[in-house]
């Protein structure tokens, strides 16, 4: 059964989702032949009542028009004949020329009339758009326009893709202000003790050996880490990331990541299984970066389970890949403690990580941005009661 499709961001609000005379295409299987003689039976009575309601409509407008032609005519004839002395005031074209003149008055009454109500109706909104546009220069990305009451067609649409552009706007500015805040964190504690080692080795507190510049070497090496981590994610999702393609066995790629990984398990008493399951197909894909994504969730699942509670018995990671849906999914799952509910949302974010964490909290969102430039998703689950965490990846084949 199709599900329906979400919520356009420009549906109006005070409409349902999905409309009700389309909210059974996703009900259950479709009868065709039924739809078939409804849209014939629609299109007819539809077609019908738009024909007559054009007809009337370009009916009426030939007949103002025409009017106001003729009246036109006959008083340009009335003024030349005066001008001509070829008519009197009394004469023929006189007589017309009276009516003639009260229908020109009132055509041009009415469509002064008219004329104002449009400028009124399309020139507030306008003026609304001008002023928002001028705070939203002024880098005040917080301002929305009120969608006219009863507005439709271009105005409409104008004003909701307007909202649409602040909102946007203002989650960039938010999200950049947060990067901002957060990077300067993560640099000040590298930097602080730098610092305070180079200081004290200029003071000649610590003499210049190997045990206290080495210090200093891991902290330079922090930030070089978290720059090209920054690099790299900002490269992803500009979608400028360099991907070398090339035909990949998933089942040696995971024999691969579990080989490099299995020393550091074992000194936790951590298993790391490989289950391929069935005959996964070769898949193009950069095998340096879909490496560096599950890597990245084997090295997040043993330092969860060796800092846990799950150390003490020991636990067991498992990477599987299966081909499904002409896609392949590749799956790292432990059993440790899990990923709390109120951080299962937000594991992707930037900088996101839990208080005792000791990374940047930079890795998940760069395995998400290398997937998705592979056109594949990835998700994070805690299914056994917030006990386990599996992470799904999936990649188009």
């Amino acid at each position: 059964m199709t599900q329906p499709p979400g919520r356009p961001p420009w549906w109006p609000e005070d409409e349902a989702w999905p409309p009700p005379e389309q909210a059974r295409r996703w009900s259950g299987p479709p009868d065709w032949e039924a739809r078939r003689r409804e849209w014939r039976a629609r299109r007819m009575r539809y077609g019908v009542m738009r024909y007559s309601g054009m007809r009337r409509g370009f009916g009426c407008l030939i007949t103002l028009m025409a009017t106001l032609v003729v009246s036109i005519g006959v008083l340009v004839l009335w003024l030349l004949g005066g001008l001509l002395g070829l008519s009197t005031n009394e004469g023929f074209l006189a007589s017309l020329a009276r009516p003639a003149g009260l229908v020109v008055l009132v055509v041009g009454i009415v469509a002064l009339v008219i004329g104002i109500r449009i400028a009124r109706r399309v020139g507030a909104p306008l003026s609304d758009l001008v002023e928002a546009a001028g705070r939203i220069e002024a880098a005040d990305y917080s301002v929305r326009v009120t969608e006219p009451a009863g507005g439709r067609g271009e105005l409409r649409g104008l004003t909701r893709a307007f909202n649409e552009m602040a909102a946007r706007l203002e989650a960039e500015d938010a999200t950049r202000r947060r990067l901002l805040a957060d990077v300067s964190h993560e640099l000040r504690t590298p930097l602080a003790v730098i610092q305070g080692n180079l200081e004290a080795l200029l003071d000649g507190v610590y003499p210049p050996d190997e045990v206290h510049i080495g210090p200093i070497l891991d902290e330079v090496r922090v930030m070089e880490r978290l720059v090209d981590d920054l690099r790299t994610l900002s490269l992803a999702e500009a979608g400028a990331l360099p991907l070398h393609r090339e035909p990949t066995d998933p089942a040696v790629l995971l024999e691969d990541v579990a080989a490099a990984h299995r020393a550091r398990a074992d000194a936790a008493s951590i298993a790391i299984k490989v289950s391929i399951i069935g005959t996964p197909p070769v898949i193009d894909v950069d095998p340096v970066r879909i490496r560096q994504v599950v890597s990245n969730l084997v090295d997040n699942a043993i330092r969860a389970m060796a800092g846990g509670a799950a150390a003490a018995s020991g636990g067991t990671i498992t990477l599987s890949a299966a081909a499904a849906d002409r896609s392949l999914a590749i799956e790292v799952v432990d059993d440790g403690p899990g990923i709390p509910p109120d951080l299962l949302g937000s594991v992707f974010d930037r900088f996101a990580k839990s208080p005792e964490s000791r990374g940047s909290g930079l890795g998940l969102s760069i395995a998400r941005a290398i997937v998705t430039a592979h056109g594949g998703t990835i998700v994070a689950e805690s299914p056994q009661g917030g006990r386990g965490t599996r992470m799904r990846i999936t990649l188009p084949l």
